[in-house]
């Protein structure tokens, strides 16, 4: 141990000594520490008010106003500011957010059922196709109760029919048609057809009577089309022309009906 201490005690020489711990070292004094630091502190006034206080310290608490249990609501939130802006009740209804108005099917039913009855021409210019679908599938359906299962062909004859027809009004009128306005007329008209349909159930329309019922049938579809055509498209005078195309088309549904 004694060659450790002699060891660290050549290793650095120094003039300081464990037995000066207590008073200042560098050069500098215990008093004059101690009268620097109190002039930097007497420097200070404090008699002055500080100058920064925390953030809503000073300002007095209102006190509570409402009931225990029932806080007093601060803001009441407007109808028109709610979550949705409208509620289901201002909502349309389904079926007419769909285009399906039984009112109108309705009316335009009781035209094609009354030749001599006189169109409505802003109802039947309308986009309908809800009553043409039941009208086709109704006619479809008399056809399958005398055994003739021709779905396909009433479904292809109407198309074409609908697409020879709306090229041919297109070329006639001033104003124009719609594909979807003529496909719901033609396919409104042809409810008469489906009572011929219904009476091939009952009866044979190969004789005398099946011919002159066919005829009537016909010539009750072609009418009520034609009258609604030249109603919907201002087309005075015209309804014989647009009446001969109409039944030629339901000309082939009454062939179908009774063969």
């Amino acid at each position: 141990m004694s060659g450790f201490d002699s060891f660290n005690t050549d290793f650095y020489q120094s003039s300081y000594s464990v037995d000066d711990q207590n008073q200042a070292g560098y050069g500098y004094s215990n008093s004059n520490t101690d009268n620097v630091q109190n002039k930097q502190y007497g420097q200070y006034d404090y008699s002055q008010p500080m100058g920064y206080t925390a953030p809503g310290m000073m300002q007095p608490q209102q006190p509570y106003t409402g009931q225990i249990f029932q806080p007093t609501q601060t803001y009441t939130p407007s109808p028109s500011q709610s979550m949705y802006g409208s509620s289901f009740d201002d909502e349309p209804p389904l079926l007419e957010e769909l285009g399906i108005n039984f009112d109108h099917i309705w009316q335009k039913t009781l035209t094609v059922l009354h030749p001599m009855k006189v169109a409505d021409g802003s109802i039947m210019n309308e986009t309908d196709l809800a009553g043409p679908m039941v009208f086709c599938l109704a006619f479809g359906a008399t056809l399958l109760l005398s055994g003739k299962i021709q779905f396909g062909y009433v479904y292809g004859i109407s198309a074409i029919g609908c697409l020879g027809m709306y090229c041919l009004l297109n070329l006639m009128s001033m104003t124009g048609v719609s594909f979807g306005c003529v496909a719901s007329v033609l396919g409104y008209c042809l409810l008469p057809m489906i009572l011929l349909s219904s009476f091939g159930v009952l009866l044979s329309l190969q004789g005398m009577l099946g011919i002159i019922l066919t005829a009537s049938i016909i010539g009750w579809c072609s009418f009520s089309a034609s009258k609604i055509f030249i109603s919907a498209l201002a087309m005075d005078g015209q309804q014989l022309l647009v009446a001969y195309p109409c039944a030629l088309l339901y000309g082939v549904f009454a062939l179908i009906s009774v063969f």
